[in-house]
């Protein structure tokens, strides 16, 4: 599938109202101090993703990861030390892998420039360009991302959890000065990869004391996931793909949404609001607007500010 391209000067320009005058992002940024940055990061990415299919959806889900606890700051990528444990030790990121893809470019790029570019940066870029090379569009990052210092395992309960509702969400998303159009396009983001059992095991086992599955999943779907995923499930790497075409940035999702074929409550959930059901439907119709939708939210998403002040030189160490 061509990768579209998007212009996204005006989208950067009414973003950039989200960012302190002393944190704002440029897509220039390493233009004169590192210009190889970027064709360094996309080259280790698509190394990365050639050996293994899996990387694109790991790299999006780690740079969303990031910016929901502390801003866009690499918090995510600190190792754990002495008694504090880190964000990549919390529970919903125990399961974050491709981390090494990071690592990788960062070596290459300080190699080029050193000290220069941010981790943070170099997670947004590989994220995009995860999106790319798995299919879907393509966009001009901003760029001048600081790294934090401060990364704790217990703030991952911040996370949106794939049990919530639309309420919850909602909320989590506000909290970030995400609206509900970014909700709807940014979980669009569920079209590459993977879950285990243990994130959708509520929708297909005791379901409430009524029944046993979630009436809205689909009856065969849910019994295909029951036999997957039985009650007493003890295979470690057991669980689904988010969609029928799990390495493709494509719409596939929204039109399984729409059939009853989401894997979390958090995806069915989009269907629980007017609003976001006719932005579910736009997208299940319309590739090229998803596409343009998942862009704006990627570039106001990945523009969180955060409390990041330096460059690390590498990038699972505070300096």
């Amino acid at each position: 599938m061509a990768a579209i391209f998007i212009s996204l000067v005006t989208i950067f320009l009414v973003y950039s109202s989200h960012l302190s005058s002393t944190n704002a992002l440029s897509v220039n940024y390493y233009q004169q101090t590192c210009p190889a940055a970027e064709s360094i990061v996309t080259k280790v990415v698509r190394k990365a993703t050639t050996n293994d299919k899996t990387v694109p959806a790991a790299l999006l889900r780690t740079h969303f990861h990031d910016c929901f606890i502390r801003g866009c700051d690499a918090s995510v990528l600190l190792n754990s030390k002495g008694k504090n444990k880190a964000e990549k030790d919390g529970p919903p990121n125990i399961s974050l892998h491709a981390l090494y893809v990071i690592d990788q470019a960062k070596k290459q790029v300080e190699k080029k420039c050193p000290g220069v570019v941010s981790c943070a940066d170099i997670l947004a870029l590989a994220a995009r360009d995860a999106v790319v090379l798995s299919g879907g569009p393509t966009w001009d990052v901003p760029k001048g991302r600081k790294d934090g210092r401060i990364s704790k395992a217990i703030d991952t309960r911040k996370l949106p959890f794939p049990t919530f509702n639309l309420s919850q969400l909602k909320k989590s998303f506000s909290q970030r000065g995400l609206s509900l159009d970014d909700l709807v396009a940014l979980s669009g983001g569920h079209t590459l990869g993977f879950s285990h059992c243990s994130s959708f095991q509520n929708r297909i086992h005791n379901f409430n004391n009524v029944t046993d599955v979630d009436p809205s999943m689909e009856r065969s779907f849910a019994g295909k996931l029951r036999q997957v995923c039985p009650v007493k499930n003890k295979a470690k790497n057991a669980g689904a793909n988010l969609d029928s075409t799990p390495t493709v940035f494509d719409n596939a999702y929204y039109n399984l949404l729409l059939q009853g074929k989401s894997i979390f409550s958090s995806d069915q959930a989009l269907l629980t609001s007017s609003t976001t059901k006719a932005l579910a439907k736009k997208f299940a119709g319309s590739q090229k607007e998803f596409y343009e939708a998942f862009v704006k939210s990627m570039i106001k998403m990945s523009s969180i500010s955060g409390g990041g002040t330096e460059v690390r030189l590498d990038c699972g160490v505070v300096n």
